[in-house]
């Protein structure tokens, strides 16, 4: 895996080139490397690897395709704070291809574009960002008089890897909410293979970051999932790692927004949280850079489950998720409590006859109960006297 020696091994030239490229300390790099293999889940020594790859391997071109979606996975990358943006595309990775970062435009993007692909044959990474359009031939998108489907399958045929990021790229996402006029697909549908996805809307930029890292320093994709998602960042519940999740087991739960519960940072299971169905790291590992609590959970709203086929964009809002591996016990409050009516007349009057009825039960019963005691006490009596006269006889 690495050995942490290697990172000395460098010697005190690669790491003063590794501050003039990245803007980092030596401290913060090594930190920046551990965060990275902490995030991948690889074992310990494996930030010496990294930090290798990163200062000695030739930077991996990427080239990043744009087609059914908002551009809001690329916002997200715009936030990455370490490295900054700039550090990544220019130092860490080659971006060569990216309509809405790169500077040409028009026919000079599109020579940049299999300019990288003639130059990095079979080497470089494809990313495509949004869904892929397939009714009517794929007339809805289209870049250079060129289709979504066409350019997805000529960029992809000579990548050494192939990312989806974000929902739209990996199963559909909004663009495929029904009645889905425009047959928008994933990458993995258009290509007729698997593919390395990144769901969520947007997804942690630090996912892709790590997936490419890794690509990097290992010379292959992170292992995945049944569905192309790393497993380092999508193989647990949301629910599972909740900073709410101690309010679930405890039964307390937010029922309105803006109650005492909601206030008081209460589960939101009850106002459609999707987290027991969702899977991924949103709760550990947050966005912007403010902190693990920067995420939707943790600023009050209940997660829509946007990275899981299924429920995001198909599940309303606030319907009640499906706990796929938790269930609250028997005794926790009910998701819609019943709530009673007032009486009405008829009811009122049924109520009081039956109530009299009962009194009158009760009364007959109590009278007849006082009548069988005094026949049992006479009968009782009557049989002590005959004993008595037999006795005097």
């Amino acid at each position: 895996m690495g050995d942490r020696n290697e990172i000395f091994d460098l010697g005190s030239d690669a790491f003063h080139g590794i501050e003039q490229r990245l803007g980092m300390s030596r401290r913060d790099y090594l930190q920046f490397c551990a965060t990275l293999a902490v995030t991948m889940g690889l074992p310990k020594g494996a930030d010496a690897a990294v930090a290798k790859a990163i200062e000695t391997s030739q930077r991996p071109s990427v080239i990043w395709l744009h087609f059914q979606e908002c551009t809001g996975c690329s916002e997200s990358l715009l936030r990455a704070e370490h490295p900054t943006l700039e550090k990544l595309i220019l130092d860490v990775i080659s971006l060569d291809y990216h309509e809405t970062l790169m500077a040409a435009a028009g026919h000079q993007a599109e020579a940049a574009r299999k300019d990288a692909m003639k130059t990095h044959k079979g080497k470089y990474v494809l990313v495509v960002e949004g869904a892929i359009p397939v009714k009517d031939n794929g007339i809805f998108c289209k870049i250079g008089g060129h289709t979504a489907i066409d350019l997805v399958k000529e960029c992809a045929a000579d990548a050494a890897a192939v990312i989806a990021i974000g929902s739209c790229a990996s199963w559909g996402g909004m663009p495929s909410t029904g009645p889905n006029p425009t047959g928008a697909s994933s990458v993995a549908e258009v290509l007729g293979k698997p593919v390395v996805t990144i769901p969520g809307c947007p997804p942690n930029p630090y996912n892709f970051l790590a997936t490419v890292v890794h690509f990097l320093t290992f010379g292959k994709l992170p292992d995945v999932d049944k569905l192309g998602r790393p497993k380092f960042a999508y193989s647990r519940l949301i629910h599972e790692n909740c900073e709410r999740r101690a309010h679930f087991d405890a039964g307390r739960f937010a029922m309105e927004f803006g109650d005492a519960g909601h206030r008081q940072g209460y589960c939101l299971y009850k106002l459609g949280c999707k987290g027991p169905e969702t899977y991924a790291n949103c709760s550990t590992i947050g966005f912007g850079d403010a902190g693990e609590n920067n995420w939707p959970v943790g600023c009050g709203h209940p997660c829509i489950g946007c990275s899981e086929k299924g429920v995001g964009f198909t599940k309303p809002i606030h319907q009640v998720a499906t706990v796929i591996n938790i269930v609250p016990p028997q005794q926790y409050p009910r998701i819609v409590e019943e709530q009673g009516k007032g009486a009405s007349f008829a009811s009122a009057a049924a109520l009081a006859a039956l109530a009299g009825a009962a009194a009158g039960a009760a009364v007959m019963l109590t009278r007849n109960l006082g009548l069988s005691h005094a026949a049992s006490e006479a009968e009782r009596a009557k049989v002590e006297g005959k004993s008595n006269d037999q006795a005097q006889v």
